[in-house]
């Protein structure tokens, strides 16, 4: 199957992209390079061209009872123009993928599905909305989405519109107003551990925006940011990466987001697994920790403790904010408690490494 290019291609090639395969995409890994995109989002912002990722519209009478069932989190408990974090389940706990709903009116959700995940998530809606009173419709080909994200993202964006987005909330949404003359969906969430915005718009309309942020974001160090620094950003604020912390076999219990597993509702896929692992705790969690010895874990490196695998490295990598070689790990859940020691086989040596708390960073200020 060829790769598929997001509207924005040429404008990654225009300012140096250096293109991979990503999911089925051609996309940036990086631009000037990825320690300096990953200082520039701490610090200052960068814009992302998340345009890959998949969108499915939600719609009809039992658009509510209908998500109730096949997402963990409480559906019910959002209002218009909020947005909410959740996994999707099989009936088993394993996870489908995780995702976000931003709910227009109370028959009219937005849902944003990963990249990789679009065909197997759409069969997926598709075969559980049966008995419901639903239209679904697959957005993915019609929609575009930057991301801008760093402290000083609302600072550029003030510049580009007139509605006063600094009062938009965390995981809150405006379903339409201009930016740079563009209309746009906007929102607020962000997979960086720092405060961001994402622009929704039409594909034709993607490269105008992008020219129009970056110009308004020069007096403010803005950078454009490839998946290189989006995947060290996102790991040293400890978010679950699907195929990494979350998978058809790896619950949302055992990735440590229980709290978006919401049992006090009505049933769900999932619901007898993910109650009975809330309940006694899970076999295996994802643990953070530190390599205390010389090296770099990488997804899928056993971890040994006296002789024995304990569990596997999920993602691996030098955390550039806290310049530490730190993990995550799918492990035996007798030894993911912080100050736990264990090694990581890295290239037939294993280096020592202990557990330690997440998320590993935390963002100042609001």
């Amino acid at each position: 199957m060829t790769a598929m290019k997001t509207p924005l291609y040429e404008t990654h090639l225009k300012y140096g992209g250096k293109i991979v395969e990503f999911g089925g995409w051609l996309l940036p890994v990086q631009y000037a390079g990825i320690l300096e995109e990953h200082k520039a989002v701490r610090e200052k912002a960068g814009l992302f061209d998340v345009s890959h990722m998949g969108e499915v519209l939600v719609k009809g009478l039992d658009a509510l009872a209908f998500l109730q069932k096949v997402v963990t989190n409480d559906v019910a408990a959002m209002t218009d123009h909020k947005a909410q974090y959740t996994p999707m389940c099989y009936p088993d706990g394993g996870t489908v993928d995780d995702l976000l709903i931003y709910r227009r009116s109370m028959n009219e959700y937005f849902l944003v599905i990963n990249a990789a995940n679009i065909e197997k998530d759409w069969q997926w809606l598709q075969e559980n909305s049966a008995g419901f009173a639903v239209e679904l419709t697959n957005l993915s080909a019609e929609t575009a989405e930057l991301a801008l994200q760093g402290p000083l993202a609302e600072t550029i964006l003030r510049t580009l519109t007139e509605v006063p987005v600094e009062q938009l909330g965390y995981y809150w949404f405006i379903p339409e107003l201009l930016v740079a003359g563009k209309k746009v969906m906007l929102s607020r969430t962000g997979y960086t551990g720092e405060d961001g915005f994402e622009f929704y718009c039409r594909p034709d309309e993607a490269a105008f925006l992008w020219e129009a942020i970056m110009e308004a974001g020069k007096p403010y160090g803005l950078m454009p940011a490839g998946l290189g620094c989006r995947d060290t950003l996102r790991f040293e604020a400890a978010l679950p990466l699907y195929g990494h912390e979350l998978s058809a076999t790896i619950t949302p219990i055992e990735a440590g987001i229980g709290k978006f597993v919401a049992l006090d509702k009505e049933d769900f896929n999932g619901r007898a697994v993910l109650a009975e692992q809330k309940q006694n705790g899970p076999r295996r969690k994802i643990a953070g920790f530190v390599l205390t010895g010389r090296g770099i874990a990488r997804a899928g490196y056993p971890v040994i403790y006296e002789g024995r695998q304990i569990g596997t490295v999920t993602t691996g990598s030098y955390a550039p904010t806290l310049e530490q070689n730190i993990g995550l790990a799918l492990v035996e859940a007798e030894y993911a408690g912080v100050g736990q020691t264990f090694a990581v086989e890295i290239r037939g040596k294993h280096i020592p490494a202990e557990v330690i708390k997440k998320p590993f960073y935390h963002r100042k200020g609001k």
